[in-house]
């Protein structure tokens, strides 16, 4: 089962989650993670130690895809 996480105050919280034999749970991720990004997140896939990819579309063969907010400063 693979599933879309947002980092959060409490640690992070699952948004959704979804297997390729199940295309409703396919749906209500893309869906979800969409609009994670159109409220500002960003959302990563980690391919290792020290080793992510920013994503614009949700990876559907990803185990964990993180959202988090953009790093304030400047």
């Amino acid at each position: 089962m693979s599933r879309l996480i947002r980092m959060d105050q409490s640690g992070h919280t699952t948004v959704a989650e979804w297997t390729a034999e199940d295309p409703a749970s396919i749906e209500a991720a893309v869906a979800a993670f969409r609009a994670e990004l159109d409220q500002g997140y960003y959302a990563l896939v980690s391919h290792g130690a020290g080793s992510a990819e920013q994503v614009r579309e949700l990876p559907l063969d990803a185990e964990l895809v993180i959202l988090r907010r953009p790093i304030a400063g400047g």
